[in-house]
C-alpha cells in the first residue's frame, strides 16, 4: 500500500497506464508484449515514457505472445523485473510457456498481464484467464479500480519475488479502457543483475521438474495465507443477512452504483486469488444465501459449490441464470440480479444500433480482396480462409468473401488442410503481422508437401488493427518466405490500386491455377499510418 511520505502526484490514466505507471515506478525493467486490444496502451505509455527511455526499460513488440511471455522469463531468470502484456486470447499462444513458468519459478520479479474482453468487443472469445492461473496454481491479481491497478504492480513484483513464482495480472476491456485519477509514488531502483542460485532451476528435465512441481504445490497453502490476508480482499459489514455478495474486480463497482446509499448486504470484495477460503466461510455463516459476481467465467462460483458443500446456503450467479451466462458485467444487470427496476433510456435507432464496422476509405486491403474475388471467379465460393486482422471485415458486405477467422495464422493451415481434401484452389488471406506472428509455421507445412495452395500476404507494413504498432514483418516478408522454401517463380509481389487492379488480377489468377505452394504480398502502407506520417511531416516542416 501506498505510503504518505512516498507520495509524488495526481496522475489521471487508463487502467491500462495505470499498470504501466506501477510496473515503472515498481523496478520494472522490461516489457515484452504482441499488441491486442484490451491490452495495447500498457506497453504504448510504456514507449512513450520519458521514464523508460531515460533508466533503460526495455519496451518493444515481440513477434507473438510466446516470445514476449519466454524474453520476460529470460530477464527475470537474470534477476531483474519483468512484465509480459497480451489479451486473453494471447495467453493460449503463450500457454505453453506460462504453465511451465510456474514450474520453473522466477528470479526477478515477473507479472504475467492479461487484458479479458468479456462481450467479445473485438475478440473471437470471452474467456476468463483466471482458469489459467488457477490451472497453472499461479496467484492472481485483479484490480477493481484504476489506483489498485497501480498499486497492486508493486504486491505482485513483491510477492513474485518473494516466493519466486510469476504472478497473473488480470484486468478486462471496461477496466483497462476507463479513467481515473491516481496517486503515484516515488519510484524504486531496478534490480541488478543476478543469476538463480539453482543453476538447474529453468532446466525442466522429468527430474529436475518433478521436484519443481512438488515445490510449487507446497507454496500452495502460503499463497493461500497471503490472499486471506491480503488488503485487496475485504469482508464488508451489512445489516441485511439474507444475502451475501462476493464481488470479484470492478465488479464491487457495480454493487455500489446499485446502492449509493450504501451496500445493505455483507460483501465480500476479492481482488487477489486464490479466493480467500476464510473469508468465503465468514461470509457463509452470516447469510442464508450468496450472490457471486464476476466477470468471464462462473469460476469462483463454481469452486463454491464444493468449498461450501456442507452448508445449506443458496449460491446465485451464471451458474444457475441470476446473471447471463455469456457477456460482461454491467449496472444493470447487476440492479435486475437484486431485483431492482432499471430504468431504460431511449432505444438506439437499428440503423446505428446494428452498424457493422468497415474497412477505412482507401485502404489496400479493399483493392486486394476485389482483384482476389475477381481471379476466383468461376472457382466457386468457400475458398477464401482468411485471418486475425481488419481484413477479416471483407467476410461482412459488400465484400461476402470471407469464410474462415478461427485464430492467428490459422488462414494458412485451413487453407492447406481444405486443399487436402480436394478443394482446389484454396486461399490463405493474411495480414503481415499476423504472417510473422503464427503463420509462417503453416507456409512451412505447406512447403513441405507443396500445397496448391495460394497464401496472399496483405502487407500494410504495420500491426493495423490495434492502432498502427511497427510489425515484426517490415522489410523481412520476401526473405521469410524464400527462406522457408517458397519457389521464387512463385513469389510475387504486387501494389493494391485501382489502377492496378486488372494486373493483379492476373497475377492472382495465375498462382490459383499453379498446382503447388505460391505466396503473392500485396503490399501498400496501411491508409492510417500513412495519414499519420504525413501530419507528423507536415508539423515538423
Amino acid at each position: 500500500m501506498i505510503q504518505t511520505s512516498q507520495i509524488m502526484g495526481q496522475l489521471v490514466l487508463l487502467g491500462a497506464e495505470a499498470i504501466a505507471q506501477g510496473a515503472l515506478d515498481a523496478g520494472m525493467s522490461g516489457i515484452y508484449a504482441y499488441p491486442g486490444t484490451p491490452s495495447t496502451e500498457i506497453t504504448e505509455f510504456v514507449q512513450r515514457s520519458r521514464y523508460a527511455r531515460e533508466n533503460g526499460v526495455r519496451s518493444s513488440w515481440s513477434a507473438n505472445e510466446k516470445t514476449a511471455l519466454e524474453s520476460a522469463l529470460g530477464m527475470s531468470y537474470a534477476g531483474k523485473r519483468s512484465m509480459v502484456c497480451m489479451k486473453h486470447v494471447g495467453l493460449n499462444v503463450a500457454a505453453d510457456g506460462f504453465i511451465n513458468s510456474a514450474i520453473t519459478g522466477a528470479g526477478g520479479g515477473f507479472i504475467v498481464t492479461v487484458a479479458d474482453d468479456p462481450s467479445m468487443h473485438s475478440s473471437q472469445n470471452e474467456q476468463d484467464s483466471r482458469f489459467y492461473a488457477e490451472f497453472a496454481l499461479l496467484p492472481v491479481f485483479e484490480p477493481s479500480n484504476q489506483q489498485e491497478a497501480y498499486d497492486m504492480v508493486f504486491s505482485a513484483f513483491d510477492l513474485s519475488e518473494k516466493y519466486g513464482l510469476p504472478v497473473m495480472m488480470r484486468i478486462t476491456t471496461r477496466l483497462a479502457h476507463s479513467r481515473a485519477s491516481v496517486t503515484s509514488v516515488s519510484p524504486r531502483a531496478q534490480n541488478k543483475l543476478k543469476l538463480p542460485e539453482d543453476p538447474r532451476q529453468f532446466v525442466l528435465l522429468p527430474a529436475i521438474a518433478k521436484k519443481r512441481y512438488r515445490m510449487l504445490l507446497g507454496l500452495q497453502e502460503q499463497l493461500l495465507k497471503e490472499s486471506e490476508s491480503s488488503g485487496f480482499n475485504a469482508l464488508l459489514p451489512g445489516k441485511d443477512h439474507s444475502l451475501g455478495i462476493i464481488a470479484c474486480g470492478i465488479s464491487m463497482n457495480y454493487v455500489r452504483e446499485c446502492f449509493p446509499e450504501g451496500v445493505p448486504y455483507p460483501m465480500l470484495k476479492i481482488s487477489q486469488y486464490p479466493a480467500p477460503q476464510s473469508l468465503i466461510k465468514q461470509l457463509a455463516e452470516q447469510c442464508t444465501e450468496i450472490l457471486v459476481l464476476e466477470e468471464g467465467y462462473p469460476i469462483l462460483e463454481s469452486d463454491l459449490k464444493g468449498l461450501l458443500n456442507n452448508t445449506p446456503l443458496r449460491i446465485h450467479g451464471r451458474l444457475d441464470g441470476t446473471l447471463p451466462r455469456d457477456g460482461e458485467l454491467n449496472p444493470d444487470i447487476v440492479s435486475k440480479a437484486f431485483g431492482k427496476e432499471v430504468v431504460k433510456g431511449p432505444e438506439i435507432p437499428e440503423f446505428l444500433a446494428n452498424r457493422p464496422p468497415s474497412m477505412c476509405k482507401g485502404c489496400g486491403h479493399i483493392d486486394t480482396v476485389n482483384a482476389l474475388k475477381e481471379a476466383l471467379a468461376g472457382f466457386g465460393t468457400g475458398r477464401i480462409f482468411s485471418d486475425i486482422g481488419c481484413y477479416t471485415l471483407a467476410a461482412l458486405p459488400p465484400y461476402n468473401a470471407v469464410n474462415s477467422c478461427v485464430d492467428m495464422g490459422a488462414s494458412v493451415t485451413m487453407a492447406k488442410g481444405a486443399a487436402d481434401a480436394g478443394l482446389i484452389p484454396a486461399v490463405a488471406f493474411i495480414g503481415d503481422s499476423t504472417f510473422t506472428h503464427s503463420g509462417m509455421t503453416g507456409l512451412l507445412d505447406a512447403v513441405n508437401e507443396n500445397s496448391p495452395v495460394t497464401v496472399i500476404i496483405s502487407d500494410n507494413e504495420t500491426t493495423g488493427m490495434t492502432g498502427g504498432q511497427t510489425s515484426a514483418a517490415l522489410g523481412h516478408l520476401e526473405n521469410i518466405c524464400l527462406g522457408i522454401g517458397v519457389p521464387a517463380d512463385h513469389l510475387k509481389v504486387i501494389t493494391p490500386l485501382k489502377k492496378n487492379h486488372e494486373s493483379n488480377v492476373s497475377v492472382i489468377r495465375e498462382e490459383l491455377v499453379h498446382q503447388g505452394i505460391s505466396v503473392i504480398i500485396s503490399r501498400r502502407e496501411c491508409i492510417q499510418t500513412a495519414t499519420r506520417s504525413k501530419k507528423e511531416k507536415k508539423a515538423e516542416s
